[in-house]
């Protein structure tokens, strides 16, 4: 699973090399990258646009049939309408120097956004994270996003590509809630495993603190740059993290 990130500019450069190349951060701290989450309505993406965020993520999905919108939207489910579509928002993002992360939470909006990407893949010159939920994970349902026909529809269009692959979770606050187990890090692992590109996990930061072994597992079998070029600086932000755990902004690279 040995895997190098692309060179400055391209999709797949690292995150903290972009923006410590760029004056954003001043070292190479995964927890020094801050996002806007959701930034799928206009409101929201103007507000992350102007922001000091530098990660803008959103959520891209097909319209409702009987909508008058026929390409992908900006919407996160049980939503399955906007006045933003993929189109505008990329528009206007392409004018920030903002790295971006789009969450796919169904198959049929992949390759449509896919092509509208490939429109305007000239003027990104940063980080692009493609994400969807590909493998049940804690307290999460089965609705998962199906792993080989995703990766290979965005790796048809984007080879350089950085893959950002996760779970369902859930959190129940009335009970206590088992983290991730063996099993479903080991099943990322054998998905991983056969990809060139650099990978990052998003994970929900609640439940970091009871799997921390199996992270720590998951990063060092990685051996790749989006996730593990400096393992110690991982572990540093992996428990920086645990102690911010409902920090809104802060992502496990």
């Amino acid at each position: 699973m040995e895997t190098t990130a692309g060179g400055p500019g391209s999709w797949s450069e690292n995150i903290l090399q972009y923006f410590l190349r760029n004056n954003h951060i001043k070292t190479e701290d995964g927890a020094q990258i801050t996002w806007y989450h959701a930034a799928n309505h206009k409101a929201q993406m103007n507000e992350a646009l102007k922001s000091t965020a530098h990660m803008i993520e959103a959520d891209v999905l097909l319209p409702s049939e009987g909508s008058d919108q026929s390409q992908p939207i900006m919407a996160h489910p049980p939503e399955t309408s906007s006045d933003n579509t993929l189109q505008e928002w990329l528009t206007e993002v392409t004018k920030s120097n903002k790295g971006i992360k789009l969450d796919f939470k169904s198959l049929a909006a992949v390759e449509p956004a896919m092509m509208l990407l490939e429109n305007v893949k000239k003027h990104l010159k940063r980080p692009v994270w493609i994400n969807a939920d590909i493998l049940p994970g804690p307290n999460g349902n089965s609705r998962v996003v199906d792993a080989k026909p995703f990766i290979d529809t965005v790796t048809s269009f984007f080879p350089d590509v950085t893959f950002s692959l996760g779970w369902t979770t859930g959190w129940h606050p009335e009970k206590v809630n088992e983290g991730y187990s063996w099993t479903m890090v080991k099943e990322m692992e054998c998905i991983c495993n056969e990809l060139s590109q650099p990978v990052t996990f998003p994970v929900r930061a609640a439940l970091v603190r009871q799997s921390c072994s199996q992270f720590l597992w998951l990063l060092k079998k990685s051996n790749r740059d989006s996730c593990n070029e400096n393992v110690h600086l991982l572990c540093l932000s992996l428990l920086s993290i645990i102690f911010s755990l409902f920090s809104p902004f802060i992502c496990i690279l």
